[in-house]
């Protein structure tokens, strides 16, 4: 039964960082590297967050144990020995193995190679391949140089952190270098750097996530909220289009001047697959293959102006086509707020949409979520069910934060987590040690985890949903996920008493701490820095609560949602009135579609009738007419057929236009914001003019 409980966690964490990575990633497009390097650092992440309560069970089971085989009758009254002094007096309760139980032996090796596992990728593998990724080299020679070149001050910089470390034992006369101290070294100074980000990323989460539940109980105000994110979302994606079409009149005069018999002819038509179909198209009709490349004397772009070439086209390419995503997404989350905002006020208890879902629903979902229970779901159970579970993430955002600045308190023992631990430990109850330990370590996870995914470094790091995630960011994460792991399962252990080095007691560790070794070889790091700053988050909490951060990012320029701002006010209404011309835009396009499927079914078969008909009655000897009797025919015939004319133009498929638009044009590829002119010109879009026909 241990093995199997065991088995099962690794096989549904595994599914579990698989179906994560599908949906932020792409499996068709990105590189297969990219996803299995991505897919291994989520899933070890993952797997020490799900395992780690089975290592504590075991452990509590071996602590029993061992007092047991120590003990004898008559030294109950006063127990003696190695773990004297941290175990308790024998209970009635029997020393019963835990139904996850893990032999000795397995864990020690399973989270050795797990652990260094993740350090190889976070420290060396995963920055090369980010590295790698970026690059814009046409061989893999070009990637890999311009890799190493990258990561050279990148490495640099860890190896003087390690270097200084390694000085500070050398120069202190009471320690001797041994590998293991070394080995101590390394594994102190990578929990450092990621103790150090996991409080301030744990601070912004347990204040964030039950914010974000109680806010979305708030009709009124995630639609608000989502008006906003329309117009920072439009400015985004006008400037992606005018980005990506700089980048592609770039590539136009670089495929214009390079012809195909040029040496780095290559290099373009690598470039050219990377730009869009309609981008391919009309550069490739606008080309003159006959000509030679040494007939003229041009001046040449050089390999490595192609390279920094490469590269753009693959990040405008990206982020256009990543805003454009994001913005149907969006306009499908403001539609269906609207809706729930229309629906909250029905008499008849039935959710009607204003857009059917253009994907087909299932049968099943359809059957027991008919528009009833949505009403009653959407209207009324889900405000209050977001309530309560907001005020239960700030019981335990609570309990977290009074336990970080505890934790060190052993007499008495003031952490709450190692009060629960504590009590379950002297009944042997190791179902609920599990459960208030996976409970617990899950809470913390989630804090930390939910805010990786939410954080956004300008437009070099940031997870999109739907597919939408570049390499460049499912490596960053991965390498955070990495760092930020391990040094929370030590906060956790720290939480819970389970690390001998918090505790100051002189009890068997648990299989994970082991493999960290002593930290006494770094005293002022285990004493100093591990115990006290974990206090920092309740500052951190404060800020949070109170919007500092983003105050301070709206002072700076950056537009942030904040309901006493005017800019935020004035970025609402303009999102409202986004939303309100595309519903419109979309209405039309519906009355269109209906009206063609009206007329189609109605004359479609008289239509085809009357065709068959008149090539039917064809006589081929009245072909040859006179010009005056084919004037006088078609004179008497152009009323006859005006009706007929006048159905087949309605039975064309014609987008409905758009009346706010300034200029009308045939072709849809001028339609849009880059307009390509035969002169070979892009005419970009101004900022100052993205709303002026709002």
């Amino acid at each position: 039964m241990s093995g199997a409980a065991l088995g099962l966690e690794i096989v549904f964490v595994f599914f579990l960082a698989l179906f994560l990575l599908h949906r932020y990633g792409d499996f068709k497009k990105q590189h297969r590297l990219v996803i299995v390097g991505t897919l291994l650092a989520w899933y070890l992440c993952f797997l020490i967050v799900f395992i780690l309560p089975l290592d504590v069970s075991t452990t509590i089971y071996n602590r029993c144990k061992h007092a047991a085989a120590n003990s004898s009758p008559t030294e109950s009254s006063n127990i003696t020995g190695l773990y004297a002094a941290a175990t308790p007096v024998p209970s009635p309760h029997p020393c019963f193995k835990p139904w996850s139980y893990i032999p000795d032996g397995i864990m020690p090796i399973f989270w050795r190679v797990v652990y260094w596992t993740s350090q190889f990728l976070t420290w060396i593998l995963l920055p090369f391949m980010q590295s790698y990724a970026r690059s814009g080299g046409f061989s893999i020679t070009g990637k890999i140089k311009t890799a190493l070149i990258e990561n050279a001050i990148y490495y640099g910089t860890y190896l003087l952190i390690f270097g200084a470390f390694l000085i500070y034992v050398a120069v202190n006369p009471h320690l001797h270098l041994e590998w293991n101290q070394l080995q101590t070294i390394g594994i102190a100074a990578a929990n450092t750097w990621g103790l150090f980000l996991l409080v301030l990323l744990l601070g912004y989460g347990l204040v964030e996530i039950p914010r974000s539940y109680w806010n979305g109980a708030k009709r009124g105000y995630l639609l608000m909220k989502t008006y906003f994110k329309a117009a920072k979302l439009m400015t985004e994606k006008a400037d992606a289009e005018e980005t990506l079409e700089d980048v592609m009149e770039e590539v136009r005069k670089v495929n214009e001047s390079i012809k195909y018999n040029h040496p780095l002819r290559k290099c373009v038509d690598t470039i050219l697959k990377k730009c869009p179909l309609e981008y391919q198209e009309k550069m490739g009709r606008n080309m003159d293959d006959y000509e030679d490349f040494d007939e003229k004397h041009n001046t040449y772009p050089s390999e490595k102006s192609l390279v920094k070439l490469h590269k753009q086209v693959i990040y405008s390419v990206q982020r256009h086509r990543r805003t454009q995503v994001q913005w149907q997404i969006l306009l499908e989350q403001a539609f269906y707020l609207e809706d729930v905002a229309k629906n909250e006020t029905s008499a008849t208890c039935q959710f009607v949409h204003t857009f059917q879902s253009p994907e087909p629903e299932n049968r099943f979902i359809q059957y027991f979520y008919n528009p009833t229970v949505e009403w009653y779901w959407e209207c009324l159970l889900r405000p209050w069910f977001y309530r309560v579970l907001a005020v239960v993430l700030s019981i335990f955002s609570v309990i977290v934060v009074w336990s970080e600045c505890t934790f060190f308190s052993t007499t008495p023992v003031l952490s709450l987590f190692a009060v629960f631990i504590q009590l379950a430990e002297k009944t042997y109850n190791y179902i609920y040690i599990e459960i208030a330990c996976f409970l617990s370590i899950f809470f913390l996870s989630i804090c930390v985890y939910s805010t990786v995914f939410r954080i956004r470094v300008f437009n070099y790091y940031y997870l999109a949903s739907h597919h939408q995630t570049d390499a460049y960011s499912l490596l960053f994460s991965g390498m955070l996920f990495c760092r930020l792991t391990p040094p929370l399962c030590l906060n956790f252990l720290g939480l819970t008493h389970m690390d001998s080095s918090i505790s100051h007691q002189n009890t068997q560790p648990t299989a994970y701490t082991s493999i960290m070794g002593s930290m006494k070889v770094l005293s002022f790091i285990a004493d100093g820095f591990y115990i006290y700053y974990p206090m920092l988050v309740v500052i951190l909490c404060i800020a949070t609560y109170f919007s500092l951060g983003t105050r301070c990012l709206n002072l700076l320029g950056f537009q942030q949602f904040m309901g006493d701002n005017d800019m935020t006010s004035d970025l609402v209404d303009e999102g409202k009135e986004l939303i309100r011309r595309e519903k419109r835009k979309r209405q039309r396009q519906e009355e269109g579609e209906n009206r063609r499927r009206e007329w189609k079914e109605r004359y479609g078969h008289s239509r085809e009738d009357s065709t068959r008909n008149r090539n039917v009655h064809i006589d081929p000897k009245e072909s040859n007419f006179s010009d005056i009797s084919t004037n006088r025919s078609s004179k008497y015939t152009r009323a006859n057929n005006r009706t007929e004319r006048d159905r087949i133009e309605l039975l064309q498929d014609a987008e409905p236009l758009d009346f706010n638009a300034e200029t009308f044009t045939d072709d849809p590829l001028e339609s849009e914001s880059g307009r390509y002119q035969p002169g070979g010109r892009y005419l970009s879009m101004s900022r100052s003019r993205i709303f002026d026909d709002v």
